[in-house]
């Protein structure tokens, strides 16, 4: 993995694994990412493994859409966030770079507040593309939206 953006800082993915010192690839992602998308929409991943990744985010005002329902936005970046871990992680504990290169969403049933919780799995593991399936659901269980995240792996 490089190292450093474009500026030449360290990116946030780097600084996480410098942070987690000698713990595995795994847990770098639990919790949140400052400095990310992922800070901002409160998003915080809860398990880690190459095949199932658990994230939460909350809802309220910073995911809402003038309606004030979860934006179906927040929903797509919690998933992609979920597809993204869990194709980064290799099953003998590595980790390689990854993008995402397209994603569909179907927003279920409207939210307004609470917790919403994403588990993605993956459908196909190749060695240039993953597709993986996430359901978010509600504090119920109830499902709010379903998404599959293809994601291309640059390493």
């Amino acid at each position: 993995m490089n190292p450093t953006d474009e500026s030449g800082s360290a990116t946030p993915l780097e600084r996480a694994v410098q942070a987690a010192g000698e713990g595995t690839a795994e847990t770098v992602f639990l919790g949140s990412m400052p400095g990310t998308l992922l800070e901002a929409l409160g998003i915080e991943v809860v398990e880690a493994r190459p095949d199932r990744v658990v994230a939460t985010m909350p809802v309220g005002p910073a995911q809402h859409q003038p309606y004030g329902l979860l934006h179906g936005g927040a929903s797509v970046a919690l998933a992609e966030t979920v597809a993204s871990v869990g194709a980064c992680l290799l099953p003998n504990g590595g980790m390689q770079r990854v993008v995402g290169l397209e994603i569909n969403a179907n927003h279920i049933r409207a939210v307004r507040s609470g917790v919403v919780r994403a588990v993605g799995v993956p459908l196909h593991r190749g060695r240039s593309t993953q597709v993986w399936s996430i359901e978010i659901r509600d504090d119920d269980g109830r499902i709010v939206c379903v998404s599959r995240c293809t994601v291309a792996v640059l390493d």
